[in-house]
């Protein structure tokens, strides 16, 4: 397990929920040995005026699970895990149901965290490909 502690859907649910994975409806589903699974409703507030999945809700999600991913592998009480740089490949519209996106590293380091996120409609066909790099800091005093 590449985790700091064990963790669970739930606890990473039960969050404060003031903040934009909340108002899209970003939900953490799955947490395996090495990834984390969460999804996100495709509606009126991921939609882009097309109808369809707007490209900035899929890198929201996207940051979500990159940042609790790396959130999980650090020692809270020493460390924060910030976001350095994220791209997105759109690969097919999506324009209803559920994404599905599934956080995978590809380093884990002391001072970087790199994770790639792939995501998946209702018919598991991917939609988009994004990969997070993510700065490990100290914590500030």
């Amino acid at each position: 397990m590449i985790w700091f502690k064990e963790f669970t859907p739930t606890m990473l649910n039960d969050r404060p929920k003031n903040h934009i994975g909340a108002l899209l409806g970003i939900e953490f589903t799955e947490i395996g040995e090495d990834y984390i699974v969460a999804t996100m409703p495709v509606d009126e507030r991921t939609h882009q005026p097309a109808g369809i999945l707007h490209g900035g809700a899929s890198v929201v999600l996207a940051e979500t699970l990159g940042s609790i991913a790396s959130y999980m592998c650090i020692d809270p009480a020493k460390y924060i895990a910030v976001g350095l740089e994220v791209n997105a490949n759109h690969l097919r519209p999506v324009s209803s149901g559920l994404v599905k996106g599934i956080c995978k590293p590809l380093h884990i380091g002391g001072k970087t965290q790199i994770w790639e996120i792939k995501m998946y409609n209702d018919k598991g066909k991917m939609n988009c490909v994004s990969r997070l790099t993510v700065a490990i800091l100290p914590k500030p005093l």
